[in-house]
């Protein structure tokens, strides 16, 4: 979802557009991505619009063997415009085939993002023939309400679908969800309340998120509100949601509260922090952290620049919770330097919660299918890495920028300050690095580098600095370092998935060159340089 900045500056121009909406019947079907001066710059794995504009993933749901990624899409222009809801689906959460537009804007508003679940139980009465509905729940943005100053232009809607996502209704009596009297009202994440035998909307209310419930998707009953005392207001509260997950060493059940913001991210502009709690089927309240109190504790769910507005899959077997983000960020999404396209996803990611020295933790995984990408494999096994530089050679692995990294190193038999993982072009002049600091004065840091990556200009703010972040972090003994590269992103998982950091950049040519090196030393009594340095490396295939 958008700031209404945006709104605003671009109404003028988009009005017309939405008001001409087609309907569901007329949805473009030329859905192939038509080739462009910079396909160079088309993730190869990553999920994309076949064109134009895109931004927050939606109605994230699995249904019938089938993944569907929805997602907030104006495919007239490649700037965000009049909202609509893109649509793709996927057996594997590698492959994805691109559908018609699902949900258009119309006389109402806009559709802004959302969430969708199986109707199981048919509580709706959407279901037909025995089958349980697909229900899409949304924002409705009036655009002419926002525009006459009013501040209740956002309501909640719902629409269904009874052949698995292909075509989908408006609920007539739209919005089951009139606005309160809020000017940030929108995002709303729906889930089935099993212990409380309810539907859960998670909404986001401005500088909080409120709760409702539901037995039939289209009545909702307040519940409660949480966050408004909370650290960090310092943009809107957007894309919240609320998700069961269990603490992996205790077996505790437990509940995990997302919340994006834009601005008031990480490291400048969006980006997504939660908080690991309780839920009682009415209230939500966030778990005592260690050395903390509950309302000081702000954890990320990614340190990069470029992961924003990230739900998860609704109805996932086995308990399985996958997530995905918007691989961008709002200071520059409109600049980076595409035309025939905008935007990518981030690779799926499993979540799960763990018990550290400083409380519960989220940590995050890339999921497993994406093993079937790897195409070539190299190992590295040094006993140790010496004061220096070892240069992989990434050509016979991949020619086209996407390499896969999984890297172990002994942080105890170490006589080194900082480890550099540097990915360069043939020149190695132009490079993306990562990697890890314990320099004095840090205190276990992370970093990630694209200031010498390619284009930067086309915003100021893209990259000013090398950027460091140091979370509280357990692992002292050994360090795994996991990234996946996509011709112009990296996803980092350090130390099991806590932290990640994602970064998109926009080099020329492929990375070609894998650069390990050492610098500076901790101290005295043992030598130079890293201890055991194993692991593997691939290339990896186009998802297609």
């Amino acid at each position: 979802m958008r700031n209404a900045i945006f709104l605003l500056c671009l109404f003028t121009l988009f009005l017309s557009a939405c008001n001409q909406a087609p309907s569901g019947a007329d949805a473009k079907t030329d859905l192939a991505p038509a080739a462009a001066p910079d396909d160079h710059l088309r993730p190869g794995y990553h999920f994309t619009p076949p064109s134009a504009w895109m931004n927050d993933p939606n109605g994230m749901v699995f249904h019938e063997g089938e993944w569907h990624l929805f997602y907030q899409y104006y495919p007239d222009g490649n700037t965000w415009g009049p909202m609509h809801w893109g649509h793709a689906v996927s057996t594997d959460l590698v492959s994805w085939e691109h559908l018609p537009i699902a949900l258009f804007p119309d006389e109402d508003g806009y559709i802004f993002s959302g969430s969708a679940v199986e109707d199981w139980r048919n509580s709706s009465g959407f279901g037909k023939d025995g089958k349980p509905p697909l229900v899409a729940i949304y924002t409705i943005h009036d655009i002419e309400g926002e525009k006459a100053g009013a501040t209740d232009y956002e309501s909640q809607g719902i629409a269904y679908s009874t052949d698995k996502g292909r075509t989908w209704t408006k609920y007539a009596e739209n919005p089951v969800l009139p606005n309160q009297g809020i000017k940030d009202f929108r995002d709303p994440k729906v889930i089935w309340d099993e212990a409380h035998n309810q539907w859960v909307m998670t909404l986001a209310a401005q500088d909080r998120v409120q709760f409702y419930g539901s037995k039939d998707l289209k009545t909702w009953a307040f519940l409660s509100e949480w966050g408004q005392n909370s650290r960090n207001h310092s943009g809107v509260w957007e894309c919240p949601e609320l998700f069961p997950l269990t603490v992996m060493e205790s077996q505790e059940a437990s509940w995990v509260l997302n919340v994006s913001i834009n601005p008031g991210g990480a490291n400048g502009g969006s980006g997504t922090f939660y908080f690991p709690g309780h839920w009682d089927g009415k209230e939500f309240t966030p778990r005592k952290q260690a050395n903390f109190t509950p309302t000081d504790t702000m954890n990320w769910v990614d340190y990069g620049r470029d992961n924003y507005a990230g739900v998860t899959f609704s109805d996932v077997p086995d308990g399985r919770r996958v997530f995905m983000g918007w691989m961008s960020n709002w200071d520059y999404a409109m600049q980076v330097p595409t035309q025939s396209w905008r935007s990518a996803m981030t690779i799926p990611r499993d979540l799960s919660l763990h018990e550290t020295d400083f409380g519960v933790r989220l940590h995050q995984q890339p999921v497993k299918e994406l093993e079937k990408l790897r195409r070539n494999e190299k190992n590295i096994d040094l006993d140790r890495l010496p004061d220096g530089v070892t240069i992989v050679d990434l050509k016979p692995l991949s020619d086209n920028g996407q390499i896969e990294l999984d890297l172990t190193i002994d942080l105890v038999d170490s006589d080194a300050e900082e480890l550099y993982l540097t990915f360069s072009d043939e020149s190695g002049e132009h490079f993306y690095r990562t990697g890890y600091s314990r320099k004095p004065g840090v205190d276990n840091a992370f970093f990630t580098d694209r200031r010498s990556v390619g284009n930067t200009a086309f915003k100021d703010n893209f990259a000013p600095d090398r950027l460091t972040v140091a979370p509280r972090w357990s692992n002292h003994h050994e360090l795994r370092i996991r990234a996946f590269l996509d011709r112009t992103s990296a996803e980092v998982f350090f130390d099991e998935g806590e932290p990640v950091m994602t970064d998109i950049f926009f080099p020329e040519a492929p990375f070609t060159k894998l650069t390990i090196e050492t610098y500076g030393t901790t101290g005295e009594g043992m030598p130079a340089g890293w201890g055991l340095v194993k692991g593997q490396i691939w290339g990896l295939g186009d998802k297609d």
